[in-house]
């Protein structure tokens, strides 16, 4: 038994074909993946760090530190591009990982995208609590990111969309995509309404000249390149851009929670490569232009530090704009943390059905086809985070644990092109080596912008990950255990065909009733 053991890519793609195991339902298209990845992308970074990083770091050079982030998040997309079209699975860059470079590193990237998705719902959250208080007047006591002892509507929203998350991932869908049509419009409304505001001087200097950091705190609280290095602390000028860059990387942190959804896609070797990719460049164009907006119509150091997209049309005389983006900010703000909950569930379902996680998580109910125990310890878990910690200690990690997920990949996609060249790859990763390489380069340095008590606590999760493995993991994998062989079959749900009260009509595991065909692609059903 080996840390390294790995798991054969055929298993991968051949898991949906056992009867003994549990299914998710096959109920996405290409729209519905660009649905997800916006609803959850477009959230927090676009309504609230947009503001903080101008007036810190960056001035109206934000937008160069958008797109900074959006090439990175692209170059990475194209790595998870050919791996979710060839090896479409719910563990996403988990699974990647297992085939490619061994368990123990498996067992990381999942741990590390747990800290994710958690915390990045729980972040969202608390936004979401905040605009909600404001838009609606609401008591600071129970909504507010200040004054609050526990946050009753961050708690509110995260067991409301939990819920969603549980009944259906067609429920989850149709609410996803009712909430991305909104904030979309209102997006582009902004950015329409905003131009007509824009004044040239408010964009001069467009890169503000570098300066001491009058901040007192420690190393701890400077970027890890500055504290190595033994540079002073600074603000603004071209590091200023980059230190901006790795913290509004978190806009784009979630969109590979679109991988997750692989085994739920009708058609993944052509609608994955075009879900990624869409998202992301909807994102970028939406990002870039609110920044303009946003910069133009208000000098950058006037720009209000928690909601600076609704604040500049107050600050111009135009409050019912404010207003009109608070409400999309809400319904913003809710995709994200839907999508969170449900890219959760699927790397949990992932995990136990490797035997990495034990076995009743793996569970998938037989109507709704979700996995119900997982994602209802996640929404647990979230509104736990959600009500008690605030979103100045989370906020980083959700950047530093999203570009790690990306290294891994990037990687991955070298190792596989080696070890199986001739694995069927409907989308192809163009300049391989060099592109994947060139990811994990950027990635990495937009790391090393993140503070030092990040990758502190960062490592930290990854001792108590590496604790449970060895405990647990390790001990009762799958691939250990039974190696190649059959894997147990999860206990049924009350009411699942071969459980208590189970009906001889119903779906087994869980499948809805045409799951079993074969899709155009070849991968839906039975090969």
């Amino acid at each position: 038994m080996s840390v390294l053991r790995r798991k054969s890519i055929e298993t991968v793609l051949h898991q949906d074909d056992d009867e003994d195991h549990a299914h998710l339902k096959k109920a996405l298209g290409v729209k519905d993946l660009i649905g997800f990845g916006i609803g959850i992308v477009i959230g927090t970074g676009i309504f609230t760090l947009t503001g903080l990083q101008a007036k810190e770091n960056a001035g109206p050079a934000v937008m160069i530190s958008f797109v900074i982030a959006g090439v990175v998040a692209l170059l990475a997309a194209l790595c998870y591009a050919e791996l979710a079209s060839a090896v479409p699975t719910a563990g996403s860059s988990y699974t990647y990982a297992y085939s490619t470079i061994g368990e123990i590193f498996a067992w990381i990237i999942a741990w590390d995208l747990i800290l994710e998705f958690a915390l990045g719902a729980a972040v969202v959250s608390r936004g979401w609590s905040g605009y909600v208080a404001g838009v609606f007047g609401l008591p600071s006591k129970w909504f507010a990111e200040e004054g609050s002892v526990v946050n009753l509507g961050a708690i509110f929203i995260a067991v409301l969309l939990g819920v969603v998350a549980i009944r259906g991932i067609r429920e989850s869908k149709w609410v996803t995509n009712g909430l991305v049509l909104i904030k979309v419009l209102v997006c582009v409304f902004v950015i329409v309404v905003g131009v007509f505001y824009i004044k040239t001087d408010n964009l001069v200097p467009f890169i503000p000249p570098a300066q001491h950091s009058e901040s007192t705190g420690s190393r701890l609280t400077s970027p890890l390149w500055q504290a190595v290095t033994g540079i002073e602390p600074s603000t603004f000028g071209v590091a200023g851009v980059f230190v901006a860059a790795a913290v509004v990387f978190f806009a784009y942190s979630g969109f590979e929670a679109v991988a997750n959804l692989g085994e739920e896609t009708k058609k993944p070797a052509r609608d994955m490569p075009m879900g990624l990719l869409g998202t992301l460049a909807i994102c970028t164009v939406l990002y870039v232009g609110v920044c303009l907006v946003v910069t133009g119509m208000v000098e950058y150091s006037k720009l209000s530090e928690g909601d600076a997209v609704a604040d500049v049309f107050h600050q111009v005389g135009l409050p019912w704009v404010g207003i009109l983006v608070g409400i999309a900010a809400v319904a913003g703000l809710s995709s994200v943390i839907l999508v969170d909950i449900v890219a959760m569930g699927r790397i949990g379902f992932a995990l136990a059905r490797d035997g990495l996680l034990p076995p009743v998580f793996s569970r998938v109910h037989p109507r709704w086809g979700t996995p119900v125990l997982m994602t209802s310890l996640t929404v647990g878990a979230v509104a736990l985070l959600a009500g008690f910690i605030p979103i100045s200690v989370l906020a980083e990690m959700v950047s530093i644990g999203t570009l790690f997920a990306f290294v891994v990949v990037s990687i991955a996609v070298v190792v596989l092109r080696r070890t199986d060249p001739d694995m069927e790859r409907p989308f192809r990763t163009p300049l391989v080596p060099v592109l994947p390489i060139v990811s994990v380069l950027a990635c990495a340095g937009l790391m090393a912008s993140l503070a030092v008590e990040t990758w502190l606590r960062f490592l930290a999760w990854l001792v108590i990950g590496l604790i449970v493995y060895v405990v647990y993991s390790y001990r009762h994998s799958h691939l250990g255990t039974h190696g190649s062989g059959p894997v147990p079959t999860p206990t049924p749900f009350m009411g699942e065909p071969g459980g208590p009260g189970g009906d001889e009509a119903s779906s087994p595991r869980g499948r809805a009733p045409d799951a079993s065909a074969p899709d155009e692609d070849g991968r839906g059903g039975v090969r």
